[in-house]
């Protein structure tokens, strides 16, 4: 097609050169999406030519009018007025009064009620951020260590990574063309299995060392009791919301897209009730929304683009044969994508991460005869490995905006390692014993 001779190289050297611009522009701090736009574009007109183009963009128009898309946008506004509204206030509040004088009871408080974040809108920045601002300084005012509350916020604020409705999981869907409804199903089980272990590990050391987590003061009988009612109350509009959104799903009455539009219509609804619907939290949010999505789609519609063209250069068939060449048994295949995972997540957003590694490796997966579903929930848990992995985990710069000056990214970073080490043993777990992952789904 009249290309500029990039064909010479051959598809080994030219996906070197490929992934080595990549790294390279990275380095000049272009953002990812004109990155692997203008990448893609390069070797589009170097290995093929400029009618070749159209190619390439048919598969960017496949990405964009997705239907399940959508659902991206419901669920990014959700978490915007949920940051905005007191509904997350008030159930961290009511939380306070059950945790009661547990050993690390604002800890482990914490923990439940970014439970209950995850399963109402799926967003990690706007979860780290709020706990951050209600839960980082009254643990820090009652003495707890401050290792374990910087741990807590940032490895609670990330289970949205893994518990349904997760972007991460309905992006994977998306790319890897598996229903996103078992793909929520099977993140249950490890999902809530990474949740307990935070509590126990806070619980265990807290026991061992109750200096780490001084109790709340006592509340008088009277003062309990109504603190009591009102807790009870903060979780009721908190848990309706999550079960418009999952339960809707899990009963079969409606599809990932349509529970995302009724948990919109939930939350505002809540809002409504508790008086706070205005113009100004629905432009706030909007604007919110917009900009997260639009990052996403950008990133998406740049890797797309690049995939595709490596794709016309045969790059899948020459990755999937290296990888199947390779002598090892299938599980050290897996380790291997595992470890690569892992590296792209200390550099990369992770939807930069899918878009550019999920259509070559979910084909390989299922030639070695793996489930999809299965490997769908081992790429969520690496992901949620490296929102908090140094040296650009993003969960240790959304708190670093909302943390007390004393408080540095040094710290920040120090903090999270049980809780990455935590992370990588629940993916440990669920590679070696798949069914954990698949018998909910079975």
């Amino acid at each position: 097609m009249g290309g500029l001779g990039l064909q010479a190289l051959g598809i080994e050297w030219g996906t070197y050169v490929l992934v080595g611009s990549i790294f390279l522009l990275l380095l000049t701090g272009l953002p990812l999406a004109f990155v692997t736009g203008l990448v893609a574009l390069v070797f589009t007109v170097g290995w093929f030519g400029p009618n070749a183009i159209p190619l390439v963009i048919s598969r960017v128009y496949g990405f964009v009018t997705e239907y399940s898309l959508v659902a991206v946008p419901m669920f990014v506004f959700m978490a915007s007025l949920l940051d905005r509204s007191g509904i997350a206030k008030d159930l961290f509040s009511g939380m306070r009064v059950l945790a009661g004088r547990l050993p690390g009871g604002v800890a482990i408080q914490t923990l439940i009620v970014s439970v209950f974040l995850a399963a109402m809108s799926g967003i990690i920045g706007g979860e780290i951020v709020l706990l951050g601002i209600l839960a980082l300084p009254q643990m820090l005012r009652l003495g707890y260590d401050r290792k374990i509350a910087i741990g807590v916020v940032c490895g609670g604020g990330s289970l949205g990574t893994m518990i349904p409705p997760s972007i991460v999981l309905i992006i994977y869907g998306l790319i890897a063309s598996v229903s996103i409804a078992d793909l929520f199903t099977a993140a249950i089980i490890p999902g809530v299995m990474l949740a307990g272990l935070y509590m126990a590990y806070v619980l265990g050391r807290c026991l061992l060392n109750p200096e780490l987590a001084p109790p709340m003061p006592p509340m008088p009988p009277e003062e309990r009791k109504v603190a009591r009612r009102q807790a009870i109350k903060s979780i009721l509009l908190p848990a309706a919301i999550a079960f418009m959104v999952l339960g809707t799903i899990y009963a079969g009455i409606a599809s990932v897209t349509e529970a995302a539009a009724m948990g919109v219509f939930g939350v505002l609804a809540a809002t409504a009730i508790r008086r706070e619907l205005d113009f100004k939290l629905i432009h706030q949010s909007v604007m919110q929304t917009m900009t997260t999505c639009g990052m996403i789609v950008w990133i998406g519609v740049g890797a797309a683009t690049l995939v595709g063209v490596y794709n016309l250069m045969g790059g899948n068939r020459f990755v999937s044969n290296t990888i199947l060449g390779l002598d090892a048994a299938p599980v050290v295949i897996i380790l291997v994508m595992m470890l690569i995972l892992l590296i792209l997540g200390l550099f990369l957003d992770w939807i930069g991460i899918a878009m550019l590694t999920l259509p070559i490796f979910v084909p390989i997966i299922t030639q070695l005869g793996y489930d999809p579903i299965w490997f769908g929930v081992l790429f969520a848990i690496n992901m949620q490995v490296s929102f908090l992995s140094p040296p650009f985990g993003p969960a240790a710069f959304y708190l670093k905006g909302v943390a007390p000056p004393e408080i540095t990214l040094g710290d920040i970073f120090a903090s999270l390692w049980p809780f990455i080490l935590m992370q990588l043993t629940v993916l440990a777990i669920m590679l070696s014993f798949p069914n954990l992952v698949l018998w909910m789904v079975n």
